[in-house]
């Protein structure tokens, strides 16, 4: 009988990084977690902490030693492990900086001396800023805010891992996950956290403009499935976009999730549809999206009871939680 392979999945207790652990032990893998549960939640892990394949590591990514035992043995790395938002970048950029781009070169020489056969890296399609679309993974970059700038400086620092040291690595560059557990933090952030509590408590969903914006909206399970086919392909040192290829305008969103409407002004630096061009990603690794829009949004219906905590927003409040945005980006 073959031995499990070793996995580490960092941010393993986050919303993409949880889904992550779920596939890795259906595929059979002893998984290692680290996260400092700062924007993760054990709540995310309760239907697997039994599981005798899993553990969990709650310190920072940023305390790994170069020789750390968490990686001993590891066959893959996932490394979602990371502080998301805007705002509090616009706020704390150095916070960012830190967590971001040094606590991943804290997993690359965990994961280099370890002898790791394959580092995937989350990185984010906010690096290219005001986008062409379809976008492909030869455009330009251009972070807008800090969070983006400090995901494309992490994503760097993977390549130069994979260039001078010949840590096999992969990036993939994420464009609108959702999913059930999708982050409910303290802070204003994601559309599907958002509406859900408003629907919860019967408040009107506050839409950007006039919701003719697109998002390349992907299932978390389909997100999951690409990262994995990454870390088992011969492939290294590639980027590959990661989206449904179909994007959807947020009035679809609300048709779908049904309710009333009260518009907030539009951000700067925001792209009008964000669309991934998935051409590469289909044609490496053979990844194709299996969860359809409608599909995806009635699962998280379902599940609407897991956003019973989350901040309810409205347009005074968003205001208030967005004004960096609008000092610090206004063009």
């Amino acid at each position: 009988m073959s031995k499990a392979p070793v996995t580490v999945v960092t941010g393993g207790a986050g919303f993409v990084g949880s889904h992550m652990v779920d596939l890795l032990l259906e595929r059979g893998h002893s998984v290692r977690i680290i996260d400092n549960l700062t924007g993760g939640r054990e709540s995310n892990l309760a239907h697997v902490k039994d599981n005798p394949g899993l553990d969990l590591d709650t310190r920072d990514i940023r305390d790994l030693l170069t020789d750390d035992n968490l990686f001993s043995d590891a066959k893959y790395v996932f490394h979602f492990a990371g502080i998301g938002d805007i705002v509090p970048s616009i706020e704390n950029p150095a916070d960012y900086m830190s967590t971001n781009i040094m606590g991943t070169v804290s997993v690359l020489e965990a994961a280099r001396h370890a002898g790791c056969e394959k580092l995937v890296y989350a990185a984010s399609s906010s690096c290219y800023g005001l986008a062409d679309v379809p976008t492909t993974e030869d455009h330009r970059v251009r972070p807008e805010y800090p969070y983006a700038l400090s995901k494309n400086l992490g994503e760097e620092a993977v390549f130069h891992w994979h260039r001078v040291y010949g840590l096999p690595v992969n990036s993939i560059r994420i464009f609108n996950a959702y999913g059930p557990r999708v982050r409910t933090t303290g802070v204003y952030g994601a559309v599907f956290g958002v509406f859900l509590k408003q629907k919860l408590a019967g408040e009107p969903f506050t839409v950007v403009g006039d919701g003719t914006q697109r998002r390349d909206f992907l299932y978390v399970t389909d997100v999951v499935k690409a990262f994995l086919l990454a870390a088992e392909t011969d492939r290294a040192g590639e980027i590959y976009n990661l989206g449904a290829g179909a994007p959807q305008p947020v009035n679809r969103l609300v048709e779908l999730l049904g309710g009333e409407t009260v518009s907030v002004p539009k951000r700067p630096g925001e792209p009008d549809c964000t669309w991934a061009d998935i051409s590469k990603i289909r044609d490496h690794l053979g990844w194709e999206p299996a969860i359809s829009f409608e599909d995806g949004i009635a699962n998280m219906l379902e599940n609407i009871d897991d956003w019973r905590d989350a901040p309810l927003w409205n347009p005074e409040s968003i205001e208030k939680a967005t004004a960096a945005w609008f000092d610090h980006l206004q063009k």
